[in-house]
């Protein structure tokens, strides 16, 4: 008899195991012949040899399931011991499961081209207004490459603009009054990571969520680099934060024209990369609208009536203006 420990580096173990363990108990019934101990991230197993190599491959296929699929039910883990046709393999367009093991795919025709982008592209570029999921979609694309081992590390930036309301006068220190800036990040990741595991990759870097300001001097390779909220930046912010690319790196950068918190709109960073960028080869540019809004209907209509009032606004200004030159010519006249 021979004694091997299997360590869970991919999957969630409290995913693994189960609710009060469900599934190591169902995994004991199926190997009779082994005797398994499930303790924090490891199984203990004893058994003899070719037993031992079988529940080898098992474990690892059961491992690649549960870190996929962000679940694990008893079904499926009977379907891969007993070497049952199980869960069929991914679509192509699902992009990842949450945590509840639902598909997160892309729900609109511009979020496909911003799947499409990410593939061709190592920089992308997606303008829209709120609620059309281009901080989502960004966020789950990082992921993928990150379970798929295509990249090390994910960084998620975000300027600290105040919008309304003072830092100073938050409470805390330096961290938490920075983390309600950082919260929307937060959330996207809870639903695509298991608890356990996302605390696991920002305990040890491989998941960091940083203010802009802290990633001046910094070279960030073999990463999927995400700027959320870029139009609150300056064009020397940005120019900075681009200018951090290093090897085997893929940045988004994304951003709602219309919510420009800045003291000087036109003084913003993504307005100024959009122009500046435009036609550099390996830079992709996708524009989100408010058919790509997947938030409560209502928030589609709340766009539509902010961009009537905004036309109305222009409409009035452009009026404003030709009146009072008229009044000028009439008057030197």
């Amino acid at each position: 008899m021979i004694e091997k420990h299997f360590v869970l580096e991919e999957a969630d173990p409290i995913m693994f195991f189960g609710v009060n363990n469900a599934n190591l108990r169902m995994l004991r019934a199926l190997c009779p012949k082994l005797r398994i101990i499930g303790r924090g991230n490891v199984l203990k197993v004893m058994g003899d040899e070719n037993e031992m190599a079988e529940f080898e491959r098992t474990f690892q296929a059961l491992e690649r399931h549960c870190a996929r699929f962000n679940q694990l039910t008893e079904e499926h883990l009977v379907d891969i011991v007993t070497h049952r046709p199980g869960r069929s393999e991914p679509s192509g367009d699902v992009i990842v499961y949450s945590t509840g093991g639902k598909p997160i795919v892309a729900r609109s025709e511009n979020q496909r081209r911003l799947v499409e982008a990410f593939r061709e592209n190592d920089m992308l570029f997606a303008v829209g207004p709120a609620g059309s999921g281009k901080t989502y979609t960004a966020i789950a694309l990082a992921v993928r490459a990150l379970k798929a081992k295509e990249v090390k590390r994910i960084i998620l930036s975000r300027p600290a603009v105040e919008a309304g309301e003072k830092l100073g006068f938050l409470p805390g220190d330096m961290k938490e009054k920075i983390d309600p800036y950082l919260q929307p990040l937060y959330d996207a990741l809870q639903e695509m990571i298991p608890a356990a595991k996302l605390q696991e990759y920002m305990e040890t870097n491989v998941i960091q969520i940083a203010p802009l300001a802290f990633m001046r001097g910094r070279t960030l390779s073999d990463a999927v680099v995400i700027l959320d909220e870029a139009q609150n930046t300056t064009p020397a912010q940005i120019k900075m934060f681009l200018t951090r690319m290093g090897w085997n790196t893929k940045m988004i950068v994304t951003g709602d024209q219309t919510q420009i918190d800045l003291p000087s709109p036109r003084q913003s960073g993504l307005l100024d990369a959009l122009r500046v960028l435009r036609g550099i080869p390996g830079i992709a540019f996708v524009e989100t609208d408010k058919n790509d809004i997947v938030r409560h209907k209502l928030v589609a209509r709340i766009v539509e009536a902010y961009d009537r009032a905004a036309a109305v606004r222009e409409a009035n200004d452009n009026n404003a203006i030709h009146n009072i030159r008229s009044n000028e010519c009439t008057d030197q006249n």
